[in-house]
């Protein structure tokens, strides 16, 4: 006797077959049920799953013009994890590198430059870039785009800031300027209004990046709209700590 001749109803039938014949008349009738409770069983642990297992992003960090080793790029990142998370399995941070800056015209790597500012001012607008390290070009440049926060208002009410304000740095930032009326009237020449603060930390001889090898200053920033300020003073603190 099979599924395909059983004459009874469907729960006599289904009395009446054993073993194999039982389980194909189950998936000959109930297939289309089976499948969609299969499909939200999957649906529903693949969620439950990515909830309970995510991790918080304590931190988003650039490396713009500057390369580090494998070595502080650890430090860097999973070291600060463990230094402010007792349960570092619930934590990430990111850590953008390879990121290049040039206002020269004729470097070759035109493409990637136009590519990191893409991915620089994309990740700015999506609140996923708190702090940069970089070189004196590049903190020249998100200076006077007045993408910096200032570091006196940071650390103000910081027991740190004794300690950090000679490390300070004044850069100007352009508030306002005529760049595109120049482009439709060449005749006129540059004009801005600025205003100078402390826009970031020159750290090439502080905590981790003292014995790091880096072959110029290298310059430390927080960026203005981070919606994580108290979390970039304290990867500040550590990375400028005599102890890590």
């Amino acid at each position: 006797m099979n599924s395909e001749k059983c004459c009874f109803s469907g729960k006599d039938c289904l009395k009446r077959l054993y073993g194999k014949q039982k389980i194909q008349y189950i998936w000959d009738y109930y297939k289309l049920p089976i499948v969609i409770c299969l499909i939200l069983l999957y649906i529903i642990t693949y969620t439950l799953h990515g909830h309970f297992s995510k991790k918080e992003i304590l931190l988003y960090t650039g490396l713009v013009n500057v390369s580090a080793g494998e070595q502080l790029t650890a430090r860097l990142s999973g070291g600060f994890i463990d230094s402010v998370d007792d349960d570092a399995s619930k934590s990430d941070m990111r850590l953008y590198s390879g990121l290049y800056l040039t206002d020269n015209l004729d470097d070759p790597n035109h493409e990637y430059v136009y590519a990191s500012r893409i991915k620089i001012t994309a990740s700015i607008d999506d609140e996923h870039l708190d702090v940069v390290i970089m070189n004196k070009e590049a903190f020249d440049a998100f200076s006077q785009n007045g993408y910096l926060y200032n570091m006196e208002e940071l650390f103000r009410d910081s027991d740190s800031l004794a300690e950090l304000e000679p490390y300070f740095v004044t850069n100007t930032v352009i508030l306002k300027d005529n760049t595109d009326d120049m482009l439709l009237d060449r005749s006129l020449s540059y004009q801005a209004v600025t205003e100078e603060y402390s826009t970031g930390l020159l750290v090439s001889e502080k905590g981790l990046f003292k014995n790091a090898g880096f072959s110029e200053d290298v310059y430390l920033g927080v960026i203005k709209n981070s919606p994580r300020m108290d979390m970039a003073a304290e990867y500040i603190k550590y990375l400028i700590s005599p102890e890590v």
